[in-house]
C-alpha cells in the first residue's frame, strides 16, 4: 500500500484544493461564504476519501465517494462561472484538473475490481 500523499491522484487533488483556496479569496462576499466554502469543503472531503480508499481493504466504496465529490466540485465550479465569479479560462483550468482526477479514480477502481476478481 503506497503512502497516500505519494499517489498521483492525491497530488492532483491537492493541487485542485490549492487552486480553489486561491480562487475563493477573490469571490464576491455574497458567494465567498456560501458556494466558496462548500467548494473548499467538498474538495477537502475528496482528499480525505482518497486517503480512506488507500487505507481500506474495500476501496471501491471510497473511490465511488471520491467520484461523487469530483462531480459536486465540478457543478459548483460551473455555478461560479455562470454567476460570473470566475472567468472561462479559470473554469477550464479547474475542469482539466478535475477530469484528470476523475480518470485516475476510474483507473484505480478498475484495478481494484480486477484484484478482487483475481483474488
Amino acid at each position: 500500500m503506497a503512502m497516500y500523499d505519494t499517489l498521483p491522484v492525491f497530488k492532483k487533488g491537492y493541487d485542485l484544493l490549492i487552486e480553489i483556496y486561491k480562487m475563493t479569496g477573490n469571490l464576491s462576499r455574497e458567494y465567498k461564504y456560501s458556494v466558496g466554502e462548500k467548494l473548499k469543503n467538498d474538495t477537502l472531503e475528496l482528499l480525505l476519501e482518497i486517503y480512506r480508499a488507500n487505507m481500506s481493504r474495500e476501496k471501491e466504496i471510497y473511490i465511488d465517494r471520491c467520484r461523487e465529490n469530483t462531480e459536486i466540485v465540478r457543478l459548483l465550479i460551473r455555478l461560479l462561472h455562470d454567476l460570473r465569479q470566475i472567468n472561462p479560462k479559470k473554469m477550464i483550468a479547474l475542469n482539466i484538473l478535475i477530469e484528470n482526477i476523475s480518470k485516475q479514480l476510474s483507473g484505480w477502481k478498475k484495478s481494484t475490481m480486477k484484484a478482487v476478481d483475481n483474488g
